[in-house]
């Protein structure tokens, strides 16, 4: 699967993108920020997108609403991968159209099987 990670954290984007190439067999592109996220997606085609909420530029809210309001975007399946846990702030991102959240800190041994949940509709949150 071709995931794009949109994260700010450096250390965070190593740590997803390890777990998620080599326990999860994916390849992983990553960018900083929202802004990145819409200008990697005029040029390159994903299977999943994940994305912080807290990201400078544009934040994962507004991405994902923007990327839901595309038709060229809307049908990549958005997991939310925030530190952001209040109840309110994940029935945000699922009303936005979100497939899921995980929060952080996240098991990097875990991850890929997480979003294979997510994905398959077993589950809209991982802890």
């Amino acid at each position: 699967m071709r995931i794009l990670l949109a994260e700010d954290d450096t250390s965070i984007q190593r740590i997803a993108s390890l777990a998620l190439e080599r326990v999860g067999g994916h390849q992983v592109t990553t960018v900083n920020n929202g802004r990145e996220t819409l200008e990697s997606l005029k040029h390159q085609t994903f299977d999943l997108i994940l994305l912080d909420i807290m990201m400078p530029e544009l934040d994962g809210f507004e991405c994902c609403r923007i990327l839901k309001g595309d038709a060229k975007t809307q049908a990549i399946p958005i997991i939310f991968l925030t530190a952001r846990a209040q109840t309110q702030e994940i029935q945000k991102g699922l009303a936005l159209g979100a497939a899921g959240y995980i929060v952080k800190p996240f098991d990097p041994m875990t991850l890929p099987k997480q979003i294979e949940e997510i994905l398959s509709g077993g589950q809209a949150h991982a802890s």
